[in-house]
């Protein structure tokens, strides 16, 4: 069930996002092609989430393609020849690859702008939640959030001694976990509620999502990944299963999917596909 419901999230995510697109100009095409494949694992939190305080997909279908669109830029950006330089992302050729470097900063800038655009729009609801929306998203990509944590990647690239595991929980907290966090307390702001269980439960997520990352950069097929694995060991950079060795990454893993379904516990069986998410999350295998 929760894979069908997965599914079905996305593709209403999608085809919100799809709307949103340019449908001329330079970037339209390249646009369209950054956003497409994915799981839609975030734009599923933002609506399940919603859910929670019966807030209709006719309102949480916009933050839910606005979190698609910032995603899609932080891969875009993250492929980039001055970042990861990637050549393949979701089994394609990276944008960079297929257009241009120029094409590709510019591509990431318009779907981070189009993500604000998305989440005031009036269809949305009151202006206030608009405005926490748009206020909280800013810093969940920004300085404080998912931009830092691609400062601090960059800076791991050049330091003279390995990260310890706690600058490793500071840096993917920013680069993968903020944005998994307000995709989850995004629908309690949408229900105009208290988002802090909903926050414990993406940051938990976030980084239980980030050790299956790492596990599948040293364990995964390409074929399956979309992506080039191995890359982070090749670089001697420090991860989770590099610090905690497979066994204990895989422990952390299972205690940090627990902690993110005890975070849930005042929402009863309603969350019950958010927990399913959780579970989905360090079993998955691209």
């Amino acid at each position: 069930m929760f894979r069908d419901v997965l599914a079905a999230h996305n593709r209403v995510a999608r085809a919100c996002l799809a709307q949103a697109l340019p449908a001329t100009g330079p970037l339209a095409e390249p646009m369209a092609y950054a956003v497409q494949g994915g799981k839609g694992l975030r734009g599923f939190l933002v609506i399940e989430s919603a859910g929670l305080f019966d807030v209709q997909t006719g309102q949480s279908q916009y933050p839910a393609a606005a979190i698609e669109a910032m995603h899609a830029c932080s891969l875009v950006h993250d492929d980039l020849p001055c970042m990861d330089d990637d050549d393949l992302r979701r089994g394609q050729p990276t944008v960079h690859k297929k257009w241009d470097e120029a094409t590709g900063v510019l591509v990431g800038d318009a779907l981070q702008s189009l993500a604000f655009e998305l989440v005031t729009d009036p269809a949305v609801g009151p202006g206030e939640v608009r405005a926490e929306l748009a206020r909280t998203l800013g810093r969940g990509a920004g300085g404080l959030g998912m931009v830092m944590g691609q400062a601090l990647d960059l800076a791991a690239e050049v330091a003279t001694e390995p990260l310890t595991l706690e600058e490793i929980i500071a840096l993917q907290s920013g680069k993968t976990g903020a944005l998994f966090e307000w995709s989850c307390f995004a629908g309690a702001i949408l229900g105009q509620s208290d988002p802090e269980p909903l926050r414990q439960y993406g940051a938990a997520l976030g980084q239980a999502f980030q050790i299956a990352d790492d596990i599948l950069d040293v364990e995964g097929d390409p074929e399956l990944v979309g992506k080039a694995v191995g890359k982070d060991e090749a670089a001697g950079k420090a991860t989770f299963v590099s610090l905690l060795g497979m066994d204990r990454a895989r422990r952390r893993a299972h205690e940090l999917c627990d902690a993110a379904c005890d975070a849930l516990s005042q929402y009863g069986e309603k969350a019950e596909l958010l927990r399913d998410a959780a579970r989905f999350t360090i079993s998955r295998s691209n």
